[in-house]
């Protein structure tokens, strides 16, 4: 019998009472569980459990909350291991990439414990004559985050750190592709001393979004997924009066100058474009070569270490990728090579073929490798998210630049390059979120703030770091005068500082 993997409901877990769906393990393909489908109802009840507490945990200080989160953050260190398991169990991404995306996530709650510093407000004393003004930041109250498969820790914490630290109950929504790592943060959380009913998990789908966005007492959503998605969640929040921030898909080119230093280009294409199997919103999956000699040089290098890279379960320390999330996914990814190859780009390496052995019904496949891949082509225009790396070549910088700020996405992208006029031009005039100079991933820490531009974005707040505190709190201003025995008679004017 499959394991059931609950909600979590006002310090408990909670059965659910309608529908499931099943919970596979990517690299067997075997079923190991299955998850429940929130109805409304549970929704409902869950937003109610924060209500009831949501103005005793406003009035709990700042520095209380930071205590709560730095327990929380030493069970995070102390269990980083079983964490990680869970998350290979269910996603498929090899155990070292599951610890760092734990370990990311950790730097955001170490931020969140900055609490009393990060909620200090400002005082100007004698805006007028004895007057006294002052800024406050103050919790929203109840907000839910609504998060993807890729990251099912790193990306709720991006979240529900900062957001407690405000002093908000967090509704937390995972995906139900692999929703059991939600639970053990729910757990740890509770074990930290946070209060029941503050941090909830409802596992579902649609319905379950649904009743989220059209709670009257949420007052925020966060997402992070596709855009379609991410567009369907801005625009439903706001017409139900809520601030979002829903951060959508992605399209991350990576320029390389002919001045570039290749093997470190080469070296940093293998890890952004194929790490976690190419399944997430940072990964590069447009190389862009200027000069058909960098080009050339590039692929030279490139292709026999795309096929030598080191495909197998995530609990092989052995390997370097491992499977993609679900067989539907699988089927469209290669459903992407299969285009490529259609629209005339050269395949040069096709990893459609992988089979392992002792794991034929996983959902393995090879990396893959384009050049001669242009702008109008699918496999250009659309974000893949798998371990497909699309080489387009670039006659001059000016043409690779304009392929970027033309691109529908803006999320992120990188320059690989020893001249720092070429490297500060672009770092100025690209029109993306997140830029990398010979960095090819640039996720900022958790004190600065993530987020992308255009198609990659919708709403006005990043995540985390000062954006992410601005997001989860709203800003009031008091001005103040106290009775000193003058008496100016009534004012009818709109009131200045002469």
């Amino acid at each position: 019998m499959s394991k059931v993997i609950a909600h979590f409901i006002n310090g408990r877990l909670v059965q659910g009472q309608g529908r499931t769906a099943p919970v596979f393990n990517p690299a067997t393909g075997a079923q190991s569980g299955e998850v429940c489908l929130a109805t409304a109802v549970e929704v409902r009840a869950a937003v109610q459990a924060a209500e009831a507490v949501a103005p005793a945990w406003a009035a709990t200080t700042p520095l209380k909350r930071a205590r709560i989160l730095n327990n929380f953050l030493r069970i995070l260190d102390e269990r980083i291991d079983e964490l990680a398991a869970v998350i290979t169990a269910e996603h498929g991404k090899v155990l070292s990439d599951a610890k760092g995306e734990i370990q990311r996530g950790m730097e955001v709650v170490e931020f969140a414990t900055a609490a009393p510093q990060l909620l200090k407000g400002e005082v100007t004393e004698n805006v007028g004559t004895q007057v006294d003004s002052m800024s406050l930041r103050q919790p929203l109250g109840v907000v839910a985050g609504i998060t993807p498969f890729n990251f099912p820790a790193m990306v709720p914490m991006w979240m529900f750190p900062v957001a407690l630290a405000c002093g908000n109950c967090f509704i937390l929504k995972p995906s139900e592709r692999d929703p059991s790592a939600a639970l053990l943060l729910a757990q740890w959380l509770k074990e930290a001393g946070l209060p029941d009913g503050v941090f909830s998990v409802i596992q579902g789908d649609k319905e379950a979004v649904d009743a989220l966005l059209h709670d009257p007492d949420i007052q925020a959503v966060s997402f992070v997924g596709s855009t379609p998605i991410a567009r369907y969640i801005y625009e439903t929040a706001a017409r139900t009066g809520k601030r979002c921030q829903a951060l959508g898909g992605a399209k991350n080119h990576m320029i390389v100058m002919p001045d570039a230093d290749l093997d470190q280009a080469v070296d940093a294409l293998m890890g952004a474009a194929y790490g976690s199997a190419g399944e997430r919103c940072m990964a590069i999956s447009v190389a862009v070569p200027v000069g058909e000699a960098t080009a050339d040089a590039l692929m030279a290098k490139l292709e026999p270490k795309v096929r030598a890279l080191r495909v197998g379960p995530g609990i092989d320390p052995e390997a370097e990728m491992g499977p993609l999330v679900t067989r539907q996914h699988l089927d469209k990814v290669r459903g992407y090579i299969d285009a490529g190859v259609a629209e005339g780009a050269r395949l040069v390496v096709d990893g459609r073929g992988l089979k392992l052995q002792g794991y034929e019904n996983g959902n393995f496949i090879g990396g893959s490798l384009f050049d001669h891949v242009t702008p109008d082509m699918t496999i250009y225009k659309e974000e893949i998210f798998g371990p497909v790396l699309a080489v387009a070549r670039a006659d001059s910088y000016a043409t690779a630049a304009k392929w970027i700020n033309e691109h529908e996405y803006g999320n992120g992208t990188a320059i690989f390059t020893r001249d720092g006029d070429a490297a500060r031009e672009f770092a100025h005039q690209i029109k993306v979120g997140m830029v990398g100079i010979n960095v090819p991933i640039p996720v900022p820490m958790a004190f600065h703030s993530f987020g992308g531009w255009k198609s990659s974005l919708f709403g006005d707040l990043h995540m985390h770091g000062p954006e992410g505190v601005r997001f989860y709190s709203r800003l009031k201003t008091i001005t103040s005068r106290w009775p000193t025995g003058i008496r100016a008679g009534a004012e009818f004017v709109m009131p200045t500082m002469k």
